[in-house]
């Protein structure tokens, strides 16, 4: 595919985008940033995103991305909860903190875990079912998306490496299956998950050094 060609897929694409895609990619976008800001709102903001976008996942024959956003939904409910919880003194009782090396291992085997899971899943479709597939590709970002989110509700730092993996992954993806205003909209995120990490980083550190002062 020459740059023109891609070019001019893309000003097709937009022209027929519809307002569906448009409000998911808005809400998405909010939801994010509200994340960034270890703000409560990331969860009702973003389940108008998932919501939306199991319906044009589903359209597009991205069955895994379709599950993601399925997985997203009973997620933010839990980390909607999660999050709201606050102690005796009405202090938060989750905070921003990094993991351990033990942690680190249990992140990257959830992910093999649910990469091996969907791909396989997502092959069987491809042969019997839904042709327009791409397993491995599709199995990634679903996968790194699974972590993400997992890590996200325990408002870990990792979660943002994961949502950084998964921005990249989706991308080409939907480009290709040609939601090029979601492509554009998972390059926009891609941004601010750089920046996410970046203020989770300094509030996690921020946590560490109010925790010794406490002891």
């Amino acid at each position: 595919m020459t740059i023109q060609e891609i070019f001019q897929q893309f000003i097709t694409d937009i022209q027929n985008t519809g307002w569906l895609e448009y409000i998911a990619v808005v809400a998405g976008i909010i939801s994010v940033w509200f994340s960034k800001k270890e703000n409560i709102w990331v969860y009702p903001t973003g389940l108008i995103n998932t919501l939306f976008y199991i319906y044009l996942s589903f359209k597009g024959g991205l069955l895994g991305e379709a599950s993601v956003n399925f997985y997203y939904t009973i997620m933010s409910i839990y980390g909607w909860i999660g999050w709201a919880r606050v102690d005796n003194n009405k202090n938060k009782v989750l905070n921003i903190s990094a993991g351990n090396k033990k942690e680190w291992t249990e992140q990257f085997l959830f992910f093999a875990a649910f990469y091996l899971i969907i791909y396989l899943a997502l092959s069987y479709l491809k042969t019997n079912f839904a042709p327009e597939a791409i397993p491995w590709a599709d199995a990634f970002a679903s996968a790194a998306a699974f972590t993400a989110m997992w890590l996200m509700t325990k408002k870990k730092v990792e979660s943002w490496y994961w949502w950084i993996a998964t921005n990249i992954a989706s991308i080409p993806l939907y480009f290709v299956k040609h939601y090029v205003f979601t492509s554009v909209y998972y390059l926009i995120l891609l941004v601010m998950a750089v920046f996410g990490l970046l203020e989770w980083i300094r509030r996690q550190k921020q946590n560490e050094i109010i925790s010794k002062s406490k002891t």
